[in-house]
C-alpha cells in the first residue's frame, strides 16, 4: 500500500492511497476460499467447487466486498501509523471512470482513492488552580418559607368550582387564557390558552393577580403591568405590558386550617415538620441553581483559556442541530428574527459562535476526563435515564421505551453526566469565594444561561 499526503493545512488532511492489484487479488483468493466451503452449486459436491469456477460466478461481487474491506482497513491503519485521530468519519473518493473501476473489479488494476478528513487538535490543559469563581449564596428567609408553606397549604387543601356567577377573590385558583403585548406586539412566553394561577400566590408578574379580583367566569379584561427591573429575561425587564385576559373558570378554596392535622395529611408530623421540609426543598433548589451558576463560570474559564482551531465538520454538525431548534422555536411562536431584534444572518453568526464554543469545550472536557480517568458508572447512567423519564409525567413508559429501543440515544445520556463530573473535578481545584445575593439575582443569572439556545424538546 502506498500513501501520499496531498494536503496538510491546519486540521485538514488529504491522502492519496494506492492498494496494489496483487494485494486485492490475494484478499479475493482468501475470500473465495471461504466461499468454497459454503458454496452449494449444482454439479459439485459441497466444498469441492473449483476456485476458478467460483471466481467466474462470484468474482465481481466478492471483489466489491474485498475493495470495501481493503479501503476501511487501510484508512484505519494509515491513521494509526500517522498517530492521528479523525474528528469525523473520513471521506473516501474513488474514481468515477467506470472503465477503471471495472479493471479494478476484474483484478487487473490497482485501487487508487483519496481520503479527506480533519484531525482532532491537540489540547494543552490550563492550570485549573488559576480559575477564580464566585459561588452564589442565597439565604432562605423565614418570610419566604412562610409564603411557600402557604402556597403548599393552598395547593393541597383542595378547591371547588364557584359556579358561573363566582367572583374572583384572593386565594381563588383560576383557569385563564391571555395574550400579552409590549408596544403593541406579542412577545415570546406572553400568551397561554389555558394557564392556572392562584390569586395572591405571586406566581405571575407583580400587579397581575390583583387586577383579576372581581372578575367573573367568561369575562375578558385588559390589564397593564410592568415587568420588574430585575426580571429573569433581560429583554422584558422594566418593560410595560398589556394583557388581554379571559377567565375560564373560578375555583374557591375549600374550608381548612393550616394546622397539624393538615400536615399529617401530607405525611408529616406537624406544622413545624412541614416548615422544615419546605425549607429543605428550598435550600436544595437554591443549591442546584448555585451549582448551575458555578458551572457556567467554570465553562467560561475553560473556553477563555483554551484557544485552538476546531474541526469545521464538528462545528457544522453542532450548528445544524442548534439552528433546527432555533428555527422551530421561531416558527412555533409565529415570530420572525426581526421580532427578536436581529436578522437571520446575524442570528446564524451568533449561533455558529455558540456551536464553535460547544465543540471546543467538548474537546477540553473530554481531555480533562481522559487525563484524569473520569468515567460515568453504569449506576450513574441508569440514574440519568430515570431522571430523564421523570421529566415527562404521564409519558414515562413511552420515554423509557424510546431509550431502550435506541442505544445511541441512551448512550447520549452519559454526555451531560460526564460533563458535570468534569466540571465538579475542575471546581474542586479552582479558587472559590462565596458571593451573597438574592434569589432574584441568582434567578436572573440562570435565566441568562438558559436563554442561550432553545431547549431541545422530545416529540
Amino acid at each position: 500500500m502506498q500513501v501520499t499526503e496531498t494536503l496538510n493545512e491546519g486540521l485538514k488532511r488529504k491522502l492519496a492511497v494506492v492498494i496494489p492489484a496483487k494485494d486485492l487479488n490475494e484478499r479475493l483468493d482468501a475470500k473465495l476460499d471461504e466461499l468454497k466451503g459454503q458454496a452449494n452449486l449444482k454439479g459439485f459436491r459441497p466444498g469441492k467447487v473449483p476456485v476458478a469456477h467460483l471466481k467466474r460466478i462470484y468474482g465481481r461481487s466478492a471483489m466489491s466486498e474485498v475493495m470495501t474491506d481493503a479501503i476501511n482497513s487501510s484508512v484505519t491503519r494509515t491513521l494509526e501509523e500517522r498517530a492521528e485521530r479523525a474528528a469525523a468519519q473520513p471521506k473516501v473518493d474513488l474514481t468515477e471512470d467506470q472503465a477503471e473501476i471495472n479493471r479494478v473489479l476484474q483484478g487487473e488494476a490497482d485501487l487508487a482513492f483519496d481520503v479527506s478528513y480533519e484531525v482532532l487538535p491537540p489540547v494543552t490543559l490550563m492550570d485549573f488552580s488559576t480559575i477564580k469563581i464566585e459561588k452564589p449564596v442565597v439565604e432562605v428567609a423565614e418570610d419566604e418559607v412562610d409564603a411557600e408553606v402557604k402556597r403548599v397549604f393552598l395547593q393541597n387543601r383542595g378547591y371547588e368550582d364557584k359556579g358561573d356567577d363566582g367572583v374572583v377573590a384572593d386565594g381563588d385558583r383560576l383557569g385563564l387564557s391571555f395574550t400579552g403585548k409590549i408596544k403593541g406586539k406579542p412577545f415570546e412566553g406572553g400568551s397561554a390558552d389555558h394557564a392556572h394561577v392562584t390569586v395572591g400566590s405571586g406566581e405571575f408578574i407583580p400587579g397581575f393577580e390583583e387586577q383579576l379580583i372581581g372578575m367573573k367566569k367568561g369575562e375578558t379584561r385588559e390589564i397593564e403591568v410592568t415587568f420588574p427591573k430585575d426580571y429573569g429575561k433581560e429583554e422584558l425587564a422594566g418593560e410595560k405590558a398589556t394583557f388581554e385576559v379571559t377567565i375560564l373558570h373560578v375555583d374557591g378554596p375549600k374550608a381548612g386550617e393550616l394546622d397539624d392535622e393538615f400536615a399529617q395529611k401530607l405525611g408529616l408530623e406537624n406544622v413545624a415538620a412541614l416548615r422544615d421540609a419546605v425549607r429543605e426543598q428550598m435550600v436544595a433548589a437554591l443549591a442546584q441553581m448555585s451549582r448551575q451558576a458555578v458551572k457556567r463560570q467554570i465553562l467560561d474559564a475553560l473556553d477563555d483559556n483554551h484557544k485552538f482551531d476546531v474541526p469545521e465538520q464538528l462545528v457544522e454538525a453542532e450548528f445544524n442541530t442548534i439552528w433546527e431548534r432555533v428555527k422551530h422555536e421561531v416558527e412555533h411562536h409565529g415570530r420572525t428574527f426581526e421580532d427578536e431584534g436581529t436578522t437571520e444572518e446575524e442570528a446564524r453568526e451568533q449561533y455558529r459562535k455558540i456551536a464553535e464554543r460547544r465543540v471546543r469545550l467538548g474537546l477540553v472536557v473530554a481531555e480533562v476526563g481522559n487525563i484524569n480517568k473520569i468515567e460515568v458508572t453504569d449506576e450513574e447512567h441508569q440514574q440519568a435515564l430515570i431522571a430523564e423519564v421523570r421529566r415527562f409525567p404521564g409519558q414515562e413508559q413511552q420515554v423509557y421505551d424510546y431509550y431502550r429501543k435506541n442505544p445511541q440515544a441512551l448512550a447520549s445520556l452519559r454526555a451531560p453526566v460526564f460533563e458535570n463530573k468534569v466540571v465538579d473535578f475542575v471546581t474542586e481545584l479552582a479558587k472559590s469565594t462565596d458571593k451573597p445575593m438574592t434569589r432574584a439575582e441568582l434567578a436572573k443569572i440562570i435565566a441568562a444561561d438558559d436563554d442561550e439556545v432553545p431547549e431541545e424538546h422530545h416529540h
